[in-house]
């Protein structure tokens, strides 16, 4: 009790320098439910692989080297750490004595922030010291140096470490106090947009990796693609190196079922180079000690099929390329030589979003409204087939064509049917923010894109799903669009209906339970294509007619052309050689 006491005792002291504010926020946290901490089990089959993946195995001296834990738990990657460094401390001086604290006080340091769970931990490892021969004092002098009961992010370090590993905490930012998350914004670069808490644990996690020192971490994969996590990856670009990354999506990787992507990977402070890349492992020991015994081998066998060496995997803040070398080199290569969509001359954008469909959107004949207040609407259901089916939903439309919104007493019918909904949709937070407008839907809606031609993309698919509407409908928010004055959408059509976009969306979208892909506009805007005028009249036609049948085979032969893809190329795409 009185070594636990004195790890509280050093957490008051830090806390001082901190406003009252604060201490109160991050003593909240501390007594928070496994939600709001993040908490997640990560297997010890998995724990052993990382720590062999980062190098730190008994055969050396440990005890001369320093880890840290930046967010322990109840010890899933602590124990093991202890487990070998005594293992390792034992060779060289045999049966624990009063030079154990001497030789193994520096070694590692470890951080929970949750009370409960610290003292918990605290007493599994002061119990596994006295089963290996330590003396209660000595064992009580040990933790004390150890383990620190506080908030990672706010505490002091006087020192830095050959070794970090660990499963940060998977917390967003709606289930942080303000005050906390404000300073975290002060302190940290990469807390960006919608970045979750395990985002800054990575960065100061980096700032104390000592030089040639490395991290091994397993958490979500989402930052490694997604905006919120351009500034880390600008960082690692920059300062470090990405030395291995292993996918362990669809893995049971942890001790319950998560609904996070997660990867491991390996970060080192020295220059940069080529990644070593695993993807989804089988979950035994087995199997992980020989594949980490690959991706620490000073070369790599030409024949390993497992595992893989690519360059050009970080690239200042953008997202991480990490499939295949020869399909990297496709993506390349077209970045290089074509401009993106909108600077070809095409338009991304999303449909509508009304907040309250059940109050906007209905039967387009009987929404009894005045006619120029509501839209013919498309959404996804209407184009299950690959054409457009319309099944005749209508959506109220307040907004005048310059954007601004109508005066209700101009139109007595739509004021009416909003009227008698006005709870609902005066409910909602787009409204409440701004009483005086609340009749509008939380997207502008312009009349004009309903009669422009269009091609229509759901967001979540398997493959992509492309529909051209001839210019009569106005698309719901589950769509994406695309519209162009310069290509023409059926020959447009054609290439995204291809191998090579959906290669550009599996590249940079975020991966999806069940193999799908997102459609959204952000990936879409990185499809390269020529400039319309540059395409050969025959090659027009042949897209054109390849999407009018919807072969998609069709289409990839045709877009093999449009980019003067080689043999290798198509190769790489599962298309035809020849």
């Amino acid at each position: 009790m009185a070594s636990r006491q004195l790890a509280l005792d050093l957490k008051e002291t830090m806390y001082l320098a901190l406003s009252p504010e604060l201490t109160a926020a991050v003593n909240e946290m501390s007594t928070a439910g496994t939600e709001s901490r993040g908490e997640i089990f990560t297997r010890t089959e998995v724990v052993e692989f990382i720590l062999n993946l980062v190098g730190y195995t008994s055969q050396k001296p440990l005890y001369k080297s320093r880890i840290l834990e930046p967010s322990f738990g109840s010890g899933s990657f602590l124990i093991p750490i202890v487990k070998r460094l005594l293992i390792s401390w034992k060779k060289d001086f045999g049966k624990p004595g009063m030079m154990a604290i001497n030789n193994l006080a520096n070694a590692v340091r470890a951080v929970e922030l949750h009370r409960e769970t610290f003292e918990s931990t605290y007493l599994a490892l002061e119990q596994l010291l006295q089963e290996e021969g330590f003396a209660t004092r000595t064992a009580h002098a040990l933790l004390d140096q150890w383990l620190f009961q506080g908030d990672f992010l706010l505490t002091p370090f006087k020192q830095q470490f050959e070794f970090v590993v660990g499963n940060p905490p998977y917390v967003r930012q709606e289930l942080i106090s303000t005050p906390l998350i404000a300073e975290y914004r002060k302190r940290y670069s990469t807390v960006f947009d919608r970045a979750d808490l395990y985002i800054p644990f990575i960065e100061r996690s980096l700032s104390l990796i000592s030089k040639r020192g490395c991290l091994g971490f397993i958490c979500s994969d989402r930052w490694m693609k997604n905006r919120y996590g351009g500034p880390l990856r600008k960082l690692v670009a920059e300062q470090f190196h990405l030395r291995t990354y292993v996918d362990m999506f669809e893995t049971h990787a942890f001790g319950s079922q998560v609904s996070a992507y997660p990867a491991i990977f390996i970060i080192s402070r020295e220059t940069s180079g080529p990644t070593r890349i695993a993807h989804r492992p089988a979950i035994n020991q087995e199997t992980l000690a020989h594949l980490a015994d690959t991706l620490t081998s000073d070369s790599l066998s030409i024949d390993s099929k497992t595992v893989r060496d690519l360059s050009q995997v970080t690239n200042g803040a953008e997202p991480w390329l990490l499939e295949s070398s020869d399909q990297v080199a496709i993506i390349r290569r077209l970045e290089q030589q074509y401009p993106n969509l909108e600077e070809a001359g095409c338009k991304v954008g999303i449909g509508v979003a009304t907040g309250a469909d059940k109050e906007f959107i209905g039967d387009f004949d009987t929404l009894d409204v005045e006619p120029d207040r509501k839209l013919p609407l498309v959404t996804t259901k209407d184009i299950i087939s690959g054409e457009v089916r319309w099944r005749r939903h209508g959506v109220i439309n307040p907004f005048e064509d310059d954007g601004s919104l109508v005066e209700l007493q101009d139109y007595p019918r739509l004021r009416q049917y909003l009227e008698v909904r006005r709870d609902k949709i005066a409910a909602r937070h787009c409204a409440q923010k701004s009483p005086a407008q609340w009749y509008r839907t939380i997207d502008r809606i312009i009349p004009s894109l309903a009669k422009k031609p269009k091609l229509l993309i759901p967001d979540i698919k398997g493959q992509a799903h492309v529909v051209f509407e001839s210019g009569m409908l106005y698309p719901h928010h589950n769509l994406y669009y695309v519209t162009s004055a310069q290509w023409e959408l059926r020959a447009l059509q054609a290439v995204l209906l291809s191998a090579v976009t959906r290669l550009f969306i599996m590249t940079y979208a975020t991966k999806m339970r069940g193999g799908y892909l997102r459609f959204q506009a952000q990936y879409l805007r990185r499809i390269r294509i020529p400039y319309w005028e540059h395409v050969p009249k025959s090659l027009r036609e042949e897209l054109v007619e390849a999407a009018i049948k919807r072969d998609i085979s069709m289409s990839n032969m045709a877009v093999y052309k449009l980019y003067n893809l080689t043999k290798e190329e198509r190769s790489a795409l599962g298309g035809h050689e020849e």
